[in-house]
């Protein structure tokens, strides 16, 4: 995309100029829903007016609450990183950040974390280990254990809510089968391992009587994590409240679907035995194949779904193919333990 045809606010961002702090500079980052623009020793992130049906960012109020939302949930792991809400005004046809004139645009000013230190960047070097997964577990014990519970939230624990989230999955991807990243083997025998988990409905309700169902991160995955000179676990859904209401098994379940991805599945394991023994939570095990073949059909489905842009170049599209395969096949083997 060439920049006259990006929104007139992100044109204006793009000169470095724009900024009250040095500036040499100015990289934009998309993804489909946000624009992201790296200035600096700083990060501001604006939603796309999108609505997916699961987020809608379609009107400003709307956006400025996602904004703000962004800010209050992502600062119980990571405050020194989201510091404050922006906005781009318009003052007499010259588009301001932070200035007098009718507001235009909201967004997020976050600080720049080394891109060296993300997690994904440290275990292509081979250089995660597990003094790095102590740590990260040292963070989260204490994140879930503060995090809210209420009877609301509660109630996205039961199989029937549950089952909300998982089962669509099955709908969204029957039409992808037989596409080169999805087998029928495959698909027949995950759907059914899910159901037949599903119909377990004692095994959900006893984690929500223990406690376990919280608002979590939603989107705990090695993306999302920096390993600076501490642990930073930023970028959690605020957009929707039905995939970050979930049982404490299911959020970590991710991660270590992640690291198993990777290849990495003596850190995984040693990531789990950690967590169960700091929190005490040893049950979680009952439901951690579950919820790891759960989340790796999910991370394929995104890939089927990225292929399938006709915006998205050949390369793009194979990389998301070949990407979406292997998730499959790990959620096959998942299902196959269980």
């Amino acid at each position: 995309m060439t920049d006259d045809l990006y929104p007139p606010y992100i044109q204006a961002l793009l000169q470095p100029t724009a900024y009250p702090h040095p500036v040499v500079t100015v990289q934009l980052v998309q993804t489909h829903i946000s624009f992201v623009l790296l200035a600096g020793d700083f990060v501001y992130k604006f939603k796309k007016p999108v609505d997916f049906g699961f987020l809608d960012f379609s009107s400003l109020k709307k956006r400025k609450k996602c904004c703000e939302q962004e800010l209050l949930l992502n600062r119980r792991l990571s405050p020194e990183i989201y510091l404050q809400l922006v906005h781009v005004s318009d003052e007499n046809g010259a588009l301001m950040l932070d200035g007098a004139g009718d507001v235009i645009e909201y967004g997020v000013k976050m600080r720049r974390m080394p891109e060296e230190q993300m997690m994904v960047r440290v275990i292509e070097r081979g250089e995660l280990t597990p003094a790095h997964i102590k740590e990260l577990v040292e963070v989260l014990v204490p994140f879930y254990e503060q995090a809210e519970r209420s009877l609301e939230i509660d109630g996205f624990g039961t199989a029937e809510a549950v089952s909300v989230n998982v089962l669509e999955n099955f709908e969204q991807t029957e039409g992808f089968i037989g596409n080169g990243a999805l087998s029928q083997e495959q698909f027949d025998e995950i759907s059914s391992y899910a159901r037949s988990k599903l119909a377990e409905k004692d095994l959900f309700q006893s984690r929500i009587e223990q406690g376990r169902i919280r608002d979590c991160h939603g989107d705990l995955y090695s993306a999302n994590i920096c390993l600076a000179d501490k642990v930073y676990i930023y970028d959690c859904i605020e957009f929707n409240q039905r995939f970050r209401y979930c049982d404490v098994a299911s959020d970590v379940a991710f991660l270590a679907m992640d690291l198993d991805f990777h290849g990495l599945h003596e850190l995984s394991s040693l990531f789990i035995d950690r967590f169960c023994d700091l929190s005490g939570d040893n049950d979680l095990r009952l439901l951690l194949n579950f919820y790891t073949c759960y989340r790796a059909y999910v991370r394929g489905k995104i890939g089927l779904f990225t292929a399938a842009d006709p915006a998205v170049d050949t390369k793009i599209k194979e990389q998301n193919l070949a990407a979406a395969a292997q998730y499959f096949s790990l959620a096959h083997r998942y299902a196959r333990r269980g």
